[in-house]
């Protein structure tokens, strides 16, 4: 696996990631509810969900771009990893990963913030989601990107995400 990303895991709150954009863990419609959406909602403002939902709704798997509102980043992407049932899968995870990664590119952008998608209102396995998550940044070879960050919420979150991309480096 060559990459020219590189990786860094955090944790924190993704909402005050010093980057080009921040990732959220939308679902089709994108509404912004709980979570890593109400996060966003509320520090950078109802204008991101106004703008989200003038696009929507999208493809599951899919994911679009609004601006940040009062946040550091210059965009919020959203990628819909579930549809209105707030129910996710692996196919979900990847796809949407891999979505906001081309995002980013067409974009043009240097650095993004992802969440542990559909680990929240999803209920979906921390340790599955990092290995999709890490997986599909590993293998993705971008023109522009140069940096990914996990932003991830507790330490338990974050120590899976280390352990598994220490995994996946070795192999």
């Amino acid at each position: 696996m060559k990459n020219k990303l590189q990786i860094f895991i955090v944790k924190g709150d993704i909402t005050t990631a010093e980057v080009d954009a921040i990732t959220n863990a939308a679902n089709n419609h994108l509404w912004m509810g709980s979570g890593v959406a109400g996060a966003i909602k509320k520090i950078g403002g109802k204008i991101i969900e106004d703008e989200a939902i003038k696009k929507g709704p999208i493809q599951i798997g899919s994911a679009i771009e609004t601006s940040a509102g009062n946040l550091n980043a210059k965009y919020v992407i959203h990628a819909a990893v579930m549809g209105q049932d707030l129910i996710t899968n692996s196919q979900y995870i990847k796809s949407a990963t891999q979505s906001t990664l081309e995002l980013c590119e067409k974009l043009k952008l240097k650095s993004v913030a992802l969440p542990a998608f559909g680990t929240g209102v999803g209920g979906f396995s921390k340790k599955e989601c990092a290995e999709i998550m890490l997986e599909v940044v590993l293998n993705y070879n971008p023109v522009h990107l140069k940096q990914v960050y996990f932003y991830l919420f507790d330490e338990e979150t974050k120590n899976i995400f280390e352990k598994t991309l220490k995994e996946k480096l070795k192999n």
